[in-house]
């Protein structure tokens, strides 16, 4: 194998992120790539309303203004390559904004532009498959706002190898952003699934910037410097091992657990992480500290890709409002819920009288009382809260009412209240995926005024007995004690449509057993129970990670629609870890006292 390192710098985590992402990797003294991640179910929806209402936008404006545009004579003349899915539904609209700005500023580029995944023209082609979607089955909607295929790495990568020094791409799998890259640099090819599955994995670990380096991570209080947070740099190799780091001289932390936990982020079966080049085991993933900031992971396998795409649909679902109202004083959590009820049955007869019909949704929640706890809610008297109520309909018009008809509960109801801090009314946009045969959609490149098809491989069906499960140690005995899951684990959580996974990293591995005796599906169901429609129906599933000591948990039919939809404080289940980490474990009373000692001491 080659010495060659590759350096990717992750610098976006998604369309609006932070400003000095980019300066502070180009101080690096040496990064070969950006890569930057755009794209999610939530920004394809945006994008989507935007081409709707000007053609000419539907696009990530702040790789123009922010992240690449006034960097572009640096990273021209320093050779570094950028790879971003900032196209979103009009990726040659962005291309073509980008060699104007270059021409501007006197920088020549060569700029390529990956798409092909937007399907928008072909949607009475597509409702005649009549797909379902794969969670709920549901039919194809109606007023589709966006529909887009993900593709992979190798269109990017042949962009790369035909000199492009910007890759623009619309809706491709966020780890391709890094997989493009490294199949140009090293000559990987479609057959080689174990060096695929391993860029994959850095892809994936690259792809939400500084949340491997230290951000939302467990133990917030050992990350300094939030303010200054580094962000990632990836050192490839052609073996697919890869060193996670940051640039010096900045703030975060580079550890075993904060790049476990974003090895884990969004996940489900990690052993068929599935993206259109590979599917990806993570089961036997190591993760090793190799110096101050400084972590390699390696150990990924890989099977043959699937035969099929994944394909994201956003629609228009009627509008929604909501508000967010502080309540303050004696028994604030209960006039906020009879302010919340009030206003909802105010709006319900004054809606009634105008013919405009009910809501098909409403929710609201006290955020202070702990409602998000569910079960777990610790009884609490808060002096100070917020209520915060949604509402759906159809009709704008509805929503309207309700907009304007809650502000006056500042003069009619609960003593305590303050001015409204926000009122909003929105187009409801909703989620539709499925799977499409890889043959009905086709990558395109379009680079030096050539657009050419490039098929991807039809890949093959994944077979239940291709996945071996890890053997696992039976559970333990002599558990006398408890202690919070928190005290011998790390945590992240994450959300895919309607459902959400938390990963669970044990801070030794002599830990995991007791976590995995107590921490079963169905206990995780049972803490969760707040979160299902129908409790008696809730489905966790478990899957083990012995290579780095892990649990993963994925709980289905969750969210109450997802990202888009979801009238939740937390539509994205970034919260979920945390609630989990709250979870009793049952330990030996010797370890029990240790953990307590061990936290004395560090109070102290």
């Amino acid at each position: 194998m080659s010495d060659k390192v590759v350096r990717i710098g992750g610098a976006s985590a998604f369309f609006m992120d932070s400003a000095m992402a980019v300066p502070q990797l180009l101080k690096a003294p040496q990064i070969d790539y950006l890569v930057f991640d755009y794209l999610a179910e939530g920004s394809m929806g945006l994008f989507g309303r935007m081409a709707q209402m000007d053609p000419n936008t539907g696009y990530g404006t702040d790789f123009l203004t922010v992240h690449v545009g006034p960097h572009l004579r640096e990273l021209a003349a320093r050779r570094i390559r950028v790879v971003a899915n900032s196209g979103g539904v009009n990726p040659h609209g962005l291309a073509r904004a980008v060699e104007k700005l270059a021409a501007e500023q006197g920088v020549s580029i060569k700029v390529a532009v990956v798409d092909g995944d937007d399907l928008r023209d072909r949607i009475d082609e597509i409702r005649a498959l009549a797909p379902k979607d794969m969670f709920s089955g549901a039919e194809l909607p109606e007023h589709i706002t966006s529909i887009n295929a993900y593709f992979g790495a190798f269109p990017i990568a042949e962009a790369l190898n035909r000199g492009a020094d910007i890759v623009i791409t619309g809706r491709v799998v966020d780890s391709a952003l890094t997989l493009g890259p490294l199949i140009h640099e090293f000559g990987w090819k479609p057959e080689d699934h174990d060096l695929l599955a391993a860029g994959t994995v850095a892809g994936h670990l690259l792809e939400c910037g500084a949340q491997v380096t230290g951000g939302t991570f467990t133990d917030w209080r050992d990350v300094p410097d939030w303010a200054h947070i580094g962000y990632p740099i990836g050192e490839c190799r052609a073996d697919g091992s890869l060193v996670i780091t940051k640039p010096e001289g900045t703030g975060g932390l580079v550890s075993v657990g904060s790049v476990a936990e974003q090895l884990l982020y969004e996940v489900s079966d990690p052993q068929a992480y599935i993206v259109p080049d590979v599917v990806t085991d993570m089961s036997a993933v190591k993760i090793v500290e190799v110096g101050p900031n400084r972590v390699k992971v390696s150990g990924a396998r890989g099977l043959p890709p699937t035969p099929s795409y994944k394909v994201c649909v956003t629609y228009d679902a009627g509008w929604r409002a909501s508000a967010l109202t502080p309540i303050v004083g004696w028994e604030a959590g209960a006039k906020a819920k009879r302010h919340a009820e009030s206003i909802l049955e105010r709006t319900a007869d004054l809606m009634r009288g105008r013919n405009l019909g009910p809501f098909t949704r409403t929710y609201h929640t006290v955020i202070g009382s702990e409602a998000s706890f569910g079960a777990q809610q610790r009884p609490i008297e808060s002096r100070e809260v917020l209520v915060r109520i949604v509402v759906d309909h159809p009709e704008r018009a509805a929503a309207e009412l309700f907009a304007r008809e809650q502000h006056n509960a500042a003069s009619t109801m609960s003593p305590g209240t303050s001015i409204n801090l926000s009122t909003q009314v929105v187009p409801l946009t909703e989620l539709h995926l499925f799977l499409l045969d890889k043959g009905k959609a086709t990558p395109r490149l379009t680079i030096s005024g050539e657009t050419i098809e490039l098929p991807d491989a039809a890949g093959v069906r994944l077979e239940p007995s291709a996945l071996v499960r890890p053997a696992v140690e039976p559970a333990p005995e002599g558990a006398e004690a408890e202690v919070p899951l928190i005290a011998l684990a790390w945590a992240r959580s994450g959300d895919k449509g309607n459902l959400f996974n938390v990963g669970i990293i044990a801070r030794r591995p002599e830990y995991l057993p007791w976590i995995r005796a107590t921490l079963t599906p169905e206990a995780v169901a049972a803490w969760y129970r707040h979160q299902f429609a129908d409790a008696s129906r809730a489905r966790v599933d478990r899957y083990d990670l012995p290579g780095f000591n892990a649990l993963n948990f994925v709980v289905h039919e969750s969210l109450d629609g997802g990202i888009n939809s979801s009238p939740r404080l937390d539509p994205v289940a970034k919260t979920m870890g945390q609630q989990l980490l709250f979870h009793p474990i049952r330990v030996p009373r010797a370890l029990a006292n240790e953990l307590q000692n061990g936290e004395t001491k560090r109070a102290a």
